[in-house]
């Protein structure tokens, strides 16, 4: 059974990737959009009550008016207090690349799109869990699923403005060692993810330019 929901939702895929392909050259390609996050910059340091630093923006390529490839690239930093002590302090860059697709079926030209889609994100950070602990350099990995909404804004010729969001549930891959405090492993904080932890939230609002 569960053999033959697998294909089916394979041959589902392969069936709208085909007519991706087949389609004329001039529907395939819709046009480049680029997103500045300004959410971020606002509820990271908020959220963790921290000292933190948040920017990031995401770039995406249209295709056949329902596909979404996506590279999102950013940069965190800052510092955590433990009594009198800083007890951890660090900055990063990180990267996510995925996809997102718009599953409603009617009216896919339609410049507003409700969107579905995955991650794998990578950061790496140079970090200091204060004296006595561990400093250095960490590296993790991790997966989203994402959902989310864009609307158009305005349209200048050529040039859309969109403005939206975007919801993340995420999953950490380099998780901390069974009986180890991650304080005493490796940054208790990844760029791009969050605080350490095996599960993680997250959201941004956008706004964008398609050109």
């Amino acid at each position: 059974m569960k053999l033959k929901r697998l294909c089916s939702i394979l041959f589902c895929v392969l069936c709208s990737v085909s007519a991706a392909v087949c389609a004329p050259a001039d529907s395939i390609y819709n046009g480049t959009q680029i997103k500045l996050d300004i959410a971020s910059p606002i509820l990271t340091p908020a959220l963790y009550k921290w000292q933190m630093q948040h920017y990031e923006l995401a770039a995406n390529v249209r295709l056949a008016k329902r596909f979404y490839p996506t590279f999102e690239l950013g940069y965190a930093g800052g510092s955590t207090a433990r009594g009198d002590s800083i007890a951890y302090t660090g900055q990063g860059g990180f990267f996510r690349v995925g996809g997102d697709l718009n599953p409603l079926k009617k009216h896919p030209e339609s410049p507003h799109a409700f969107l579905v889609g995955v991650r794998l994100g990578t950061a790496v950070q140079q970090f200091t869990n204060g004296p006595g602990l561990k400093s250095g350099v960490a590296a993790d990995c991790w997966g989203e699923i994402v959902a989310g909404c864009q609307v158009e804004i305005a349209k200048v010729n050529n040039t859309a403005f969109y403005m939206g969001w975007m919801g993340r549930f995420k999953c950490l891959f380099t998780r901390e060692l069974t009986g180890i405090p991650a304080a005493d492993m490796t940054a208790i904080y990844i760029p791009g993810f969050g605080k350490r932890d095996n599960i993680a939230w997250g959201a941004n609002y956008y706004l964008g330019w398609r050109f």
